[in-house]
């Protein structure tokens, strides 16, 4: 996938994860493609584990199951973040 639709695949998943997830999310626009790339290599891994029964470093492709396995990483991807930052404070 080239640079482009990572880009277009982070923001779309990370903006629509930050509006699901409960609570705020500080960040703007960047943070949101971040978070989607994020989310896509996560969601896309984890589905490649459930699809073949091994764990590789994949991600998920600019298409509405994609767009949907991208948005579930990136909320697994806020999930962490904040747990990582609780124990910090």
């Amino acid at each position: 996938m080239n640079i482009i639709a990572w880009i277009i695949l982070g923001f779309v998943a990370g903006a629509i994860a930050k509006m699901i997830y409960p609570g705020t999310q500080g960040g703007g626009w960047l943070s949101d493609i971040l978070l989607g790339v994020i989310g896509a290599v996560i969601g896309g891994s984890i589905m490649t584990l459930i699809q073949t029964g091994t764990l590789q470093l994949t991600a998920a492709s600019l298409s509405i199951p994609g767009v949907i396995v991208a948005i579930i990483g990136a909320m697994i991807a806020i999930f962490i973040w904040e747990s990582m930052m609780r124990r910090r404070v």
